[in-house]
C-alpha cells in the first residue's frame, strides 16, 4: 500500500480588499519555567525560618535561665476554731464562703449552766469576804481583850473603859455576823434560783416520756411495734418522773436553806440587840470582869485569832479565783473570729453538742497566701531565697504574676508523709523526689485573687 504524506492545508484568507493577516498563537511555556516559585512565597519562607530560629534561640535562653514547674498550687496558713468548753451550739452567726474580721462574734454556746455557776461562785465569795471581815475583826477583839488584861492594875476606871470597849466590840462582832448570815441567804437563794429552774426541763422531759408512753402502748395495741420497745419506754418514763420528782426534792431542800439562813440571820440580829444591850450592864460588873479577865487570860488567843482569820481571808481568795474560772467560761461562750478572712469549712449546726478543742469551723486568712512548688530536686540545684518567680495561674490564662522565692523546704514531700515510701531489700528503684518551694506573689490584682487550692505553673529565674 502506498503511504501519501500530505501538507496541511493553508489557511485561505477572506476575500476582499481588507484582508488581514490570522493572529498568531500564543507561545507555549516550558516545564522548567512553570517550576520556579514566585519570589514572594520564598520571602515568606526566609522570614518564617527567621522567626523560628528566633524563637527557638529565646525559648532556649529562657529555658536555660529558669526552673519550671506544673507540680504547683495556691496555699494558706489555714486557722481551725475550736471551743474552751464542753458546751451546745446556740447560735451560728456565719455561713461557708462568709467573709469574717478579727473579733467578730462567729458562733455562741448555750451559756444557761455557766451564768448560773457564776452567780453560785459569786455568791459564795460574798458570803466568805463577810467571814474574812468577821474574823478579821475578832483578832481585833481578841486584842483589845488581852491589852485590857494586861491594864487590871491600873484601877477600875481603867477596867471600866476595857469592859466598855469589849462589850462594844462584841456588838460590832454581832453585826458583822448578822452581815454573814445576809450573805448566806443570798447563797441559798442563788441556789434555790438554780434548783427552780432545773425544774421545767424535767417536767418536760416527763411529759415527753409520758406522751411518748402513751404513744408507744396505742402502736403496740395496733401490732406495729414489739412489747420490749413499750418496756423500754416504760423504764425511760420511769426515769424521766424519777429525775422530775428529784428537781422537785432539790428545790425543796434549796427552800429550807434559805429558811435555815434567814432564822441564822434574825438569830444574829438578835446576838446584836442583845450585845448592845450589854453594854450597860457590863458597867456595873467592873471589878468582878477585872477578876474574870484576869483568871482567863490566854497568850496564844491572838495568834489563833490570827490564824482563823488568815485562813478565812485565803478562802476569799481561792473563791475569787474561782469567780475569775466562771467569768471565763461564760467568755468562752462567745467564739470570735481570731483573723481577717473567709469561712471555709463549717463543722457543727445549731443544736450540736461540741467538746472541749472540737473543731467549729476553718478560717481562711484574707492575707498571706502563698504557692508551694514541688520542684525535682534535680532542679534545686540554683535555686535560692529571693529569686524572681514568674506564675501563671490555670484560672487566668494569659494572665503572669510576679514574687519571689521566699523559703525551701528542708526536706521532701515523702519524708513527712503518714506512710514513707521505702523501698525493700533487693528491690531498690531509684524515685527522683520533690522539695517544696514557697513562693509569695508580689501584689496580686484585686479582680484576680489568688485561692487556696488553684493550680499554677511556676519558672524562677536562676540566672540573670
Amino acid at each position: 500500500m502506498e503511504t501519501r504524506t500530505e501538507a496541511p492545508p493553508q489557511q485561505q484568507r477572506p476575500s476582499g480588499g481588507g484582508d488581514r493577516p490570522a493572529p498568531p498563537e500564543p507561545p507555549t511555556e516550558t516545564p522548567a519555567r512553570r517550576r520556579r516559585p514566585p519570589f514572594a512565597v520564598i520571602i515568606i519562607g526566609a522570614l518564617v525560618v527567621i522567626a523560628g530560629l528566633i524563637f527557638g534561640i529565646r525559648y532556649l535562653a529562657y529555658a536555660t535561665s529558669h526552673q519550671t514547674t506544673d507540680d504547683a498550687r495556691v496555699d494558706a496558713d489555714t486557722v481551725t476554731v475550736t471551743s474552751k468548753i464542753q458546751e451546745r451550739v446556740a447560735q451560728i452567726l456565719v455561713d461557708t464562703n462568709q467573709p469574717v474580721r478579727k473579733g467578730q462574734i462567729i458562733v455562741r454556746l448555750d451559756d444557761t449552766d455557766e451564768q448560773a455557776a457564776l452567780q453560785q461562785a459569786k455568791a459564795a465569795l460574798d458570803a466568805q469576804r463577810a467571814s474574812a471581815r468577821a474574823a478579821q475583826e475578832n483578832v481585833a477583839l481578841t486584842r483589845a481583850t488581852v491589852a485590857a488584861q494586861t491594864t487590871q492594875g491600873q484601877g477600875g476606871i481603867a477596867a471600866a473603859n476595857s469592859s466598855i470597849q469589849n462589850a462594844q466590840a462584841q456588838t460590832q462582832s454581832a453585826q458583822e455576823q448578822a452581815q454573814a448570815a445576809n450573805a448566806a441567804i443570798a447563797q441559798a437563794q442563788a441556789q434555790l434560783r438554780v434548783a427552780q429552774s432545773q425544774v421545767p426541763a424535767a417536767r418536760a422531759a416527763l411529759n415527753r416520756a409520758n406522751a411518748d408512753l402513751a404513744r408507744y402502748a396505742a402502736l403496740v395495741r395496733t401490732g406495729d411495734i414489739a412489747s420490749q420497745q413499750l418496756d423500754a419506754q416504760r423504764a425511760a418514763q420511769a426515769q424521766a418522773q424519777s429525775q422530775y420528782q428529784s428537781a422537785l426534792d432539790n428545790v425543796a431542800a434549796a427552800q429550807t436553806a434559805v429558811t435555815q439562813a434567814q432564822a441564822r440571820y434574825t438569830s444574829a440580829i438578835a446576838a446584836a440587840t442583845a450585845a448592845n444591850a450589854g453594854i450597860g450592864a457590863q458597867q456595873g460588873q467592873l471589878t468582878t470582869a477585872q477578876g474574870r479577865l484576869s483568871e482567863s487570860d490566854n497568850p496564844f488567843r491572838v495568834s489563833s485569832s490570827q490564824a482563823q482569820a488568815d485562813a478565812a481571808v485565803a478562802q476569799a481568795g481561792s473563791l475569787q479565783a474561782q469567780v475569775k474560772t466562771a467569768q471565763d467560761r461564760v467568755a468562752y461562750t462567745v467564739i470570735r473570729s481570731p483573723i481577717d478572712g473567709t469561712v471555709g469549712e463549717k463543722n457543727v449546726e445549731i443544736g450540736t453538742s461540741v467538746q472541749a478543742g472540737q473543731s467549729l469551723m476553718t478560717l481562711v486568712p484574707s492575707t498571706g497566701v502563698y504557692i508551694t512548688a514541688n520542684y525535682k530536686e534535680t532542679q534545686l540545684g540554683n535555686i535560692k531565697v529571693g529569686q524572681d518567680v514568674d506564675v501563671e495561674v490555670d484560672a487566668y490564662k494569659g494572665t503572669t504574676f510576679h514574687g519571689k522565692v521566699t523559703a525551701i523546704a528542708p526536706a521532701s514531700q515523702n519524708t513527712f508523709s503518714l506512710v514513707p515510701a521505702q523501698n525493700a531489700t533487693g528491690n531498690f528503684v531509684k524515685v527522683t523526689q520533690r522539695i517544696p518551694v514557697r513562693i509569695v506573689v508580689d501584689n496580686a490584682p484585686p479582680d484576680k485573687p489568688l485561692r487556696v487550692g488553684m493550680s499554677v505553673v511556676t519558672s524562677i529565674e536562676v540566672k540573670k
